[in-house]
């Protein structure tokens, strides 16, 4: 019986590394002529709190659009059609057995139901849930990228994008 052939990341001292996919989203809803979106906020592995945008992982058999109305609606409780996708974020992170580079899809939707509830997130890492309104939501994100993204769904509704 012959051994399998080394990992030559492995031989180098490096992780093998290995790609994940998520989606969620900006869901918009107005209220009193104002568009706001729902923001969740968790814990960091260091405790601070970080407001983000609801997003998660891909279930078997599930579309990247089908994945962000599930999990906007587990981690917010709004309800939502997907409208547009609105750009993908990309970023690299280790665990101790492998190097992942996660891609995360973004998509406006828009709000179709529900009332905002953390009690449906199935993983419990949301801690809280709030409606910003759009136009600032990107001062309240801590992640610069989904301030991008926020931007990006307000330009896109304000007919810029």
């Amino acid at each position: 019986m012959t051994s399998p052939a080394p990992d030559p990341a492995r031989a180098a001292g490096r992780l093998p590394a290995v790609e994940e996919r998520s989606a969620g989203g900006i869901v918009v809803d107005v209220h009193d002529g104002q568009a706001r979106i729902a923001v969740i906020a968790r814990r960091n592995r260091a405790g601070r709190v970080e407001w983000c945008l609801p997003k998660g992982h891909m279930e078997n058999g599930e579309t990247l659009p089908e994945t962000a109305v599930r999990e906007v609606a587990e981690e917010t409780g709004i309800e939502g059609r997907v409208l547009t996708e609105l750009g993908t974020i990309d970023y690299w992170f280790a665990t101790s057995d492998r190097r992942v580079h996660k891609f995360v899809h973004h998509y406006l939707l828009e709000a179709t139901g529900g009332h905002l509830t953390i009690e449906n997130d199935p993983d419990h890492e949301a801690i809280d849930v709030a409606w910003l309104p759009l136009r600032e939501a990107h001062e309240h994100l801590t992640f610069p990228n989904e301030r991008r993204i926020a931007r990006q769904a307000w330009a896109r509704l304000a007919g810029e994008g």
